[in-house]
């Protein structure tokens, strides 16, 4: 129990102060006339002004509250490495102990891994956080385990007692890192580009390793590694050159010496989109008609393409006498086209082409090279594909995907994706691109108009993603050599984009036939991809077979995980995988492998591991507080001063804050008012009695 004197003034204060000053003036006149009851009008001032202040004697009963400690504990990525994790055991335990053994005195423990979003160790944040939950005037000390790489100093909380740091880590530790300085988000195919990474030494370097060249090798989606010899401490161009869209993934990996603190920071992974420049395509229409002009806008429509068309407007065997060199102002450069510059397109469409000899039979030959080099031909039949003339019966029949049984099916069809098409990635889920308002037939049929002519095709050799009348093949695709080439057995996909019936999703259709047919990963019909959201892994698998799958997850630290997938969707199967750590996983099904990196280029948590008071030396500074290396051992907790420093060999420090909660508080006045009064009105008698005998 505590007392204290409290006031409950009848007036205001600066009233009451007011009437002790003028009480004071009376007396200072007093004592200059030299009255010999001063004294007594001065106690008398004083009882009246005491009447007015009202004071009292307050009592509380109050209960002592114990201290607390807080206490960090950093488990993020760099306090894994060596025997960092130990040290941080043995120290938490010994603090734990210490502080057990302390009466009155509590300790909050909070643990941080890594930071969101690649942001580092976030130590001060955490112990900001504790601080808020805890009132203040009972921390007694906060204690923070970590090799002392935190990266939000500026966060650091204005502490009420002493923080101390518990280092880990030794004194004796190296390490090289491998630093990704600049590294483009997307690249252009088939043009260089380049990257700017740097190794780097830290620590105490033995003199064998110190400013020696390293071997570096470097692997393009998980491919065969290349190495090279490389010095350190200098920024290096690593020139690229990007041989296929979507993520391209380079890994760079540094050797490890014997002796070095940790692996993970020798290796670097960098994903790189590649993107097409332009889309070159040479449609080649074999004569005039209504489909033509929508095959040109269509293809003309997209920025992104550079269009040659070559149309044969009069063939060479209409005899009219017109001179040649009155048929056009230039020659057409068919020898440029279809020789010297046939590898610089990326598409070439034939749309109702005949062999009418304006084509010699060896360029037509060069073409069926172009794609068994790795180009990519379609053909769109007319009643042309079905006759003598048709492009089946030159050299360009060795790859086309079937064959024309040269009858023509005039009449209305409702094109229908096949069930193969279901599962393929060209015309997989086309039917919700089909326009609203679209006629369909029979229930299940697609909202889209029908066509009115069809080329009859037999025999497919690939892979048959649409269906014709009464199931016969419609647009067949196929793999030759290195290229591709897709089959479209009628003339008539323009009545879709006329809007006949509703028309139909045609730009769809010819879009993803062209980046099917230039190899975009993201329309592969067979294929292994991940997708990363924070740190959860959806992997997906695209296949045209049926049956269940399962795929091996490799972790950068060499652990594997065997995932079932589910199917999602006809020839899709998706799971999700928490990844445990940042960096490269690879991804595995037996038939298909892919890597796919988490996290950024360089994890923040492994640019710096050595470790080191520099970084939280201005926040432990100003609080007497200071830093113990645990290679040393763990250190003793003892009770010190406010304003000592909290800090000494082999022992940390904190200081007790006398914290209390008031339990009851009673008020009870000195004196009764009335009771001032009578006292002041006997020390004025007295001084009027003192100084009339006088």
């Amino acid at each position: 129990m505590t007392g204290q004197v409290v006031f409950d003034p009848l007036l205001p204060w600066p009233v009451i102060w007011g009437l002790a000053a003028l009480a004071l003036a009376f007396i200072g006149v007093a004592l200059w006339r030299g009255f010999a009851g001063w004294w007594l009008r001065a106690l008398a001032a004083i009882a009246l002004i005491a009447a007015v202040a009202q004071p009292a004697l307050q009592r509380e009963d109050r209960r002592a509250l114990s201290d607390i400690v807080i206490l960090v504990v950093d488990e993020s990525a760099s306090q894994k490495v060596s025997d960092r994790a130990e040290q941080t055991a043995a120290a938490v335990a010994r603090v734990e102990a210490e502080v057990a053994a302390l009466p009155d005195t509590e300790l909050r423990k909070i643990t941080l891994g890594d930071g969101a979003d690649d942001a580092g160790t976030l130590a001060m944040t955490a112990l900001s956080q504790a601080l808020a939950e805890e009132p203040r005037a009972r921390v007694a000390g906060a204690i923070l385990i970590s090799d002392g790489q935190v990266h939000d100093l500026d966060l650091a909380p204005d502490m009420p007692a002493p923080l101390n740091v518990l280092l880990t880590g030794h004194d004796d530790d190296w390490d090289r890192r491998l630093l990704i300085k600049t590294a483009p988000a997307f690249g252009i195919i088939g043009e260089p580009l380049s990257l700017t990474l740097r190794i780097d030494e830290q620590g105490r370097m033995p003199t064998a390793e110190a400013g020696r060249r390293v071997t570096l090798a470097i692997a393009i989606d998980g491919g065969e590694a290349e190495s090279y010899s490389v010095p350190v401490g200098e920024d290096l161009e690593l020139p690229l050159i990007l041989d296929h869209g979507g993520q391209n993934v380079i890994q760079l990996t540094l050797e490890t010496a014997e002796g070095e603190l940790t692996d993970r920071n020798n290796m670097a992974v960098v994903q790189i989109n590649g993107v097409r420049d332009r889309l070159r395509v040479l449609l080649v229409s074999g004569e005039p008609y209504a489909g033509e002009r929508t095959w040109r806008n269509l293809l003309k429509s997209d920025s992104a393409v550079d269009l040659v068309h070559f149309t044969i407007l009069r063939p060479p065997d209409k005899q009219d006498g017109v001179p040649v060199s009155e048929l056009s102002l230039i020659a057409f450069p068919t020898r440029e086209l279809f020789v010297e510059k046939i590898t610089e397109f990326d598409l070439i469409i034939f749309d109702r082409y005949r062999l009418r000899g304006i084509l010699p039979s060896a360029y037509l030959d060069n073409i069926r090279d172009y794609v068994e080099g790795g180009g990519a031909v379609l053909v769109s039949a007319g009643p042309d594909f079905a006759s003598v003339e048709s492009l089946y019966h030159s050299g360009l029949g060795d790859i086309l995907p079937a064959r024309p049984t040269a009858r023509v099916i005039d009449g209305a069809f409702l094109p229908r994706v096949s069930e193969l098409g279901q599962r393929h990635p060209v015309t997989e889920g086309l039917e919700t691109f089909a326009p609203e308002g679209g006629e369909a037939g029979k229930v299940g049929d697609p909202h889209w108009g029908r066509w009115t002519r069809y080329i009859e095709l037999a025999d497919p050799s690939g892979q048959v993603v649409m269906d014709g009348p009464d199931g016969a093949p419609l647009l067949v695709l196929n793999r030759v050599g290195e290229g591709r080439v897709a089959l479209l057995g009628s003339d008539q996909a323009w009545l879709w984009a006329r809007g006949f019936e509703g028309g139909g999703p045609q730009l769809e259709l010819l879009r993803r036939l062209a980046h099917w047919m230039m190899k975009e990963p993201d329309l592969e019909e067979e294929a292994l991809t991940a997708t990363a959201r924070g740190n959860v892994l959806t992997i997906t698998r695209r296949t045209l077979e049926e049956g269940g799958r399962e795929v091996t997850v490799t972790a950068p630290d060499g652990t594997s995980t065997q995932l079932a997938l589910k199917e999602v969707a006809p020839g899709r199967f998706e799971a999700e995988f928490a990844a445990p750590d940042l960096g490269l996983y690879r991804l595995s099904d037996g038939e298909l492998e892919r890597v796919t990196a988490l996290g950024p280029a360089a994890p923040r948590e492994f640019e710096e591991t050595i470790a080191t008071e520099d970084r939280l030396a201005p926040a432990v500074t100003p609080t007497n507080g200071g830093f113990l290396a645990l290679e040393d051992g763990a250190p003793d907790v003892r009770v010190v001063r406010e304003g000592r420093p909290a800090v000494g060999r082999g022992w940390i420090g904190i200081t007790p804050r006398g914290a209390y909660q008031t339990m009851d508080i009673r008020v009870s006045p000195l004196l009764p008012a009335w009771l001032f009064l009578l006292i002041a009105a006997g020390l004025s008698i007295g001084a009027w009695l003192r100084e009339g005998r006088r």
